[in-house]
């Protein structure tokens, strides 16, 4: 009997280079064109579709893609009625592997935000020391030229690889709300999904490979309360008409102990899982002051030296669980104020605010709307008028317990291409893909990864993608594939 011919191994070396050839000189210029195109996600531009951006960069991205010749490919744009455009392509299996590989990412963006340097702006591509600035370029246009640059890794040394999809979506900022209908239209031929490649998160340091194995759930709304129909003047009626911001300040404090901003109800809290606290404690250990000190915290002259603001905790493992495994209450915005050169002493007649609870990953977000809504809303001081109106919600993720082969290829792929081991921490931020595949998928491995690594400020001013990181991460994808049993 003839013994089984072991599967060709990846020659990382001509791999990396290959990947860092290609970003120089094919993706940096696309992702330079992207970041140009204003392409906000749905729930920031209600008129996305009569814009036209969205469209725009899944044109852009499947003409490059169908540039780039790989062999096998197979790219369609799907649209279903009155939902944003997804990108799908297949690559056939060159082995006996019954599985597939789905690779994610997105193309819409987050808004502009203020605060840019005065040599950035948002829709503005600038290369700075390695790092390419820019909305969107690191969250997460430069995902599909990525895996579209991996895979061509693989075939450049004939690897044999199993059936290889893709997938991005162009509402994963929005909550992904259009998602699911493509997922469910295309589950038959996904197949058995057997490894899910999301380029779409952050990284602990540039230093070497982070697998993302947890994220929290979100939920937001608008908040409003209002007292008046108009606003009146503040010294005829102050004392007297109840102050629409305090009427808030009472509301929230029912959800939130404002002095160390702890959420009150217990349900909105979950025990954090023994694997998950053991990594945790190694991702400290590796990380130590840097897990805070990464922020860019407000500072001030203080008796001829600078202070700095404070995070809420300087120890290592807590700020870690604080960001991934802890309820955290955030106001991303505001209505009812005039502008500061505009205000004049009137009594407002109403303050609304808009709220973003990030959950731990084992609280269900559909409860826990229902809770919030009824926490806020009932029993109103004054009888002013309290409302919630629900907006975006997910609930969030629990990576699944990590096979043998796929814990030794992260490993493998982190000590050849950054010559340290693979990290893992769990992010603060929502993948609202990540948990339905996981329901979707209960078998498949999740190599949740991406660039969003110290400052790199997705969301906000200054957005960068880390160039050399983003090209060995590249690399470490194609190797991880490679060694699919």
């Amino acid at each position: 009997m003839n013994a089984r011919v072991p599967a060709a191994a990846l020659n990382a070396a001509q791999a990396l280079s290959e990947v860092s050839a290609a970003w120089d000189t094919k993706i940096i210029p696309q992702l330079q064109d992207y970041i140009r195109i204003p392409a906000k996600s749905p729930m920031f531009d209600v008129d996305w579709q009569a814009h036209g951006y969205l469209d725009t960069v899944v044109r852009n991205t499947a003409v490059w893609i169908e540039s780039q010749k790989v062999a096998g490919l197979k790219l369609e744009v799907l649209r279903l009625d009155g939902r944003t455009p997804v990108l799908f392509f297949e690559v056939p299996a060159t082995n006996s592997s019954r599985q597939t590989v789905l690779m994610y990412g997105h193309l819409d963006k987050q808004p502009e935000f203020s605060g840019w340097r005065n040599d950035l702006g948002p829709w503005t591509p600038v290369m700075q020391e390695g790092k390419l600035f820019g909305r969107g370029g690191a969250d997460d246009g430069y995902a599909a030229y990525a895996a579209i640059t991996a895979l061509q890794a693989l075939k450049t040394q004939n690897i044999a690889h199993p059936k290889i999809m893709g997938l991005i979506e162009t509402a994963e900022e929005s909550g992904s709300f259009d998602l699911l209908p493509y997922v469910d239209a295309l589950k038959a031929r996904l197949g058995d999904v057997g490894l899910v490649v999301c380029l779409d998160s952050g990284a602990g340091n540039y230093d070497q490979l982070w697998l993302t194995n947890s994220l929290r759930g979100m939920v937001s709304g608008v908040l409003k309360v209002e007292i008046l129909t108009e606003g009146v003047h503040s010294g005829d009626a102050s004392g007297l008409v109840p102050s629409s911001f305090r009427i808030m300040r009472q509301v929230l404090d029912r959800l939130e102990d404002s002095a160390t901003g702890r959420m009150l109800p217990a349900s909105f809290h979950c025990e954090v899982p023994a694997e998950r606290l053991k990594q945790a404690q190694a991702s400290a250990t590796i990380l130590g002051a840097e897990i805070y000190k990464r922020f860019p915290w407000a500072h001030y002259d203080c008796e001829g030296s600078t202070a700095f603001a404070l995070p809420t905790t300087t120890d290592p493992l807590q700020a870690l669980l604080n960001r991934t495994w802890t309820p955290t209450l955030s106001v991303t915005g505001a209505d009812g104020f005039p502008s500061l050169g505009d205000a004049g002493n009137v009594l407002r007649p109403y303050t609304a605010f808009k709220l973003s609870l990030r959950l731990p990953p084992l609280v269900e977000a559909d409860k826990a709307v229902q809770e919030l809504k009824a926490l806020l809303e009932d029993n109103a001081p004054y009888q002013a008028r309290v409302t919630f109106e629900r907006g975006s919600s997910a609930t969030g993720w629990n990576a699944p317990d990590t096979a043998p082969w796929f814990e030794s290829a992260l490993d493998a792929a982190s000590q050849t291409h950054f010559g340290a081991p693979c990290g893992y921490i769990g992010q603060g931020g929502t993948i609202p893909l990540m948990n339905m595949l996981s329901k979707g998928f209960p078998k498949a491995q999740m190599m949740v990864c991406g660039v969003l690594g110290p400052k790199s400020n997705a969301h906000g001013p200054n957005e960068f993608l880390h160039v050399p990181y983003a090209k060995k991460l590249t690399a470490a994808v194609a190797e991880v594939i490679s060694r699919i049993p």
